[in-house]
């Protein structure tokens, strides 16, 4: 059923009690940034922002190095990814790369338009040039790989050609990004902020069309103070600051999955995958004992848990409740 298909499937909120330990989300554990608190303290919330979001549409230009009508904002990268698909300038077929995320097949499937889903990297490049909108994940999400082809990719374009960067800030030694293509951001993740919503697209290209698609006042000003505290020196200092011990965490929940025997796809981001076997049972155990993973079965993955890196406390309580319910179902 149509419903069916359309329905989002995230991590986070399942509709239980508040779990425990929560490691379904990607989001920085480390967070919220506490810099981008002070902007969100400073804002009214009693007054309208800008319907045009000029100074802030500004302030993201010269931080890009592009002009302000190269630079559109949204409620987040989900509303980003949906407004690109009912923009006529784009309509057509919608090309993705599985297993990646969810919300670019429902895009197109809210649309009826054509969806084409590359199995390879290679399938992916052949059917690039005739796709209108295309999207990349750098890092994939669940995967966590870094497409070596993004260049590649770029030139290839027959339209958009989109990279997600939701998880980059977050990468180990991100990699340059190709001028040609359509940039992504959503940088709530990375600041440990996801209950706050504002993204923002950057593109080679007139965005102004496509900004008045949105509905009035897409953000709210504590999206805008987001955006704001995004930019702020201070709050990239804490952000390397937080990615270095993410790091550290990702790296010490992967030895502990090793050290149980299982299989670990690790990511260069904060999130990585493991082999589970029958990985929507065990993620219902584990929810029993008060903690949340992402069953990667909506992937297509479906003996694969995407845990994202949290504080040690946490790890030690996962890597104990795994143990004994991996003893029970196998």
């Amino acid at each position: 059923m149509l419903d069916d298909v359309l329905k989002p499937i995230h991590g986070g909120p399942d509709g239980g009690p508040e779990p425990l330990y929560d490691f379904s989300t990607n989001a920085n554990a480390l967070g919220p940034n506490p810099v981008i608190l002070e902007y969100l303290e400073a804002k009214d919330p009693s007054r309208y922002p800008d319907p045009l979001y000029r100074n802030l549409r500004q302030m993201l230009a010269e931080a890009h190095g592009v002009t302000m009508e190269q630079v559109a904002v949204g409620t987040g990268s989900s509303e980003l990814i949906h407004r690109l698909a009912r923009w006529n300038y784009l309509r057509g077929p919608i090309l993705l790369l599985k297993p990646t995320f969810s919300e670019y097949a429902r895009a197109a499937r809210a649309l009826d338009l054509p969806l084409w889903e590359a199995e390879t990297p290679e399938d992916f490049l052949r059917l690039l040039p005739r796709s209108s909108l295309a999207f990349l994940c750098v890092p994939n999400n669940p995967t966590g790989e870094v497409y070596p082809f993004l260049e590649e990719a770029a030139e290839r374009a027959g339209g958009a050609l989109v990279l997600d960067l939701a998880y980059y800030p977050l990468l180990e030694g991100p990699p340059p990004l190709p001028q040609e293509a359509w940039l992504l951001f959503g940088p709530n993740k990375a600041h440990g902020l996801t209950g706050v919503r504002a993204g923002y697209l950057v593109a080679p290209l007139d965005l102004t069309y496509f900004q008045h698609l949105a509905p009035s006042w897409p953000v709210s000003v504590y999206g805008e103070a987001l955006l704001e505290g995004h930019l702020d020196p201070r709050a990239q200092a804490w952000l390397e600051k937080s990615k270095r011990e993410l790091q550290r965490l990702r790296r010490l929940l992967a030895q502990g999955l090793r050290g149980l025997g299982l299989e670990v796809r690790e990511s260069p981001a904060n999130f990585l995958l493991v082999r589970v076997g029958r990985a929507t049972e065990v993620a219902r155990a584990l929810r029993e004992e008060g903690i949340r993973v992402r069953d990667a079965t909506s992937f297509g993955l479906g003996e694969w848990l995407r845990l994202s890196a949290q504080r040690e406390e946490a790890i030690q309580a996962l890597l104990q409740a795994l143990k004994e319910i991996l003893a029970r179902v196998h």
